[in-house]
């Protein structure tokens, strides 16, 4: 087995982390900056920065947070929300950004997957799918946060990215995205073994035992945020410090976890290991 990556997802919203549940009820945790570093330090092997309301204001506001980590940061860094041009790609790609994620405008103009990977390499171009599982028992693609149903079939819609030269695709479980109920297992699987290209698990963990159970479907990597902003949070790692912006009510009321056992990355990658799942080298 290849080594498993270990991905800390960020959500952006204006100057600040935030943190929802079903990618809804967006509140604050703190400088997005602050967090990077920190699971940069301690061992993470790529970042991933969303910005998570780009999409609903048609631009992607992330140049300049991208532009600060990338001086500090050398591990690939991902960036999505509100890209929708080869023009845009670029951008970010010159502010320090590695990779590119495509939700939206991947689905209202396919075709920017196969100029983009053309232009810019397969390896940089990472699609991102928003699903939710429906009555029947399929899982269909949402754009927007998930905002927006599309009526595209996940399987059918995964397949075509992969054939338009996507060189990884971001999996996202709306229905258990911020519970700390486990990932879907079942949605997981289905999607692993229908492409050939990465595909990295995201929406749920709240356990360690939660990653393992991905893996065992077949994931590649594991996106990760509210185990690991809570263990910073809880731990004080923080200043406290956010901008004027948002729904900072959570961070002054306690910091309740609910079903989240906050975690760090050193743990899940030492329970891993005892699990007989190869991580790349800590690195500290």
């Amino acid at each position: 087995m290849k080594n498993i990556r270990i991905i800390p997802r960020l959500d952006i919203k204006g100057p600040n982390l935030v943190k929802g549940i079903h990618l809804e009820g967006l509140r604050v945790l703190g400088k997005p900056e602050e967090f990077a570093e920190y699971y940069y330090q301690s061992g993470a092997d790529e970042l991933m920065f969303m910005d998570v309301v780009a999409s609903l204001y048609e631009r992607n506001n992330l140049k300049d947070i991208i532009t600060r980590t990338a001086k500090k940061i050398f591990i690939p860094l991902t960036v999505g929300g509100g890209l929708r041009t080869i023009e845009d790609i670029k951008t970010v790609l010159r502010a320090g950004a590695d990779k590119v994620s495509l939700n939206t405008a991947a689905i209202n103009n396919p075709q920017l997957i196969k100029n983009a990977s053309l232009k810019f390499g397969s390896s940089t171009i990472v699609v991102a799918i928003e699903a939710i599982r429906q009555s029947d028992g399929k899982y269909f693609a949402y754009t927007d946060n998930a905002r927006e149903y599309t009526g595209i079939e996940v399987l059918s819609w995964a397949k075509k990215v992969e054939e338009l030269g996507a060189g990884e695709i971001v999996l996202t479980s709306v229905d258990n995205e911020g519970t700390g109920e486990g990932y879907d297992l079942e949605l997981i699987e289905q999607v692993a073994t229908s492409v050939s290209i990465p595909v990295i698990a995201h929406g749920g963990p709240g356990k360690l035992i939660h990653f393992k159970e991905a893996i065992d479907k077949k994931a590649d990597a594991v996106a990760l945020s509210s185990i690991l902003h809570y263990e910073f949070i809880k731990n004080g790692k923080t200043d406290g410090h956010t901008e004027n912006e948002g729904n900072t009510t959570f961070l002054k009321s306690g910091n309740s976890f609910g079903k989240i056992e906050p975690t760090t990355l050193s743990k899940l990658k030492h329970y891993l290991i005892q699990n007989n799942i190869p991580t790349r080298q800590m690195s500290i």
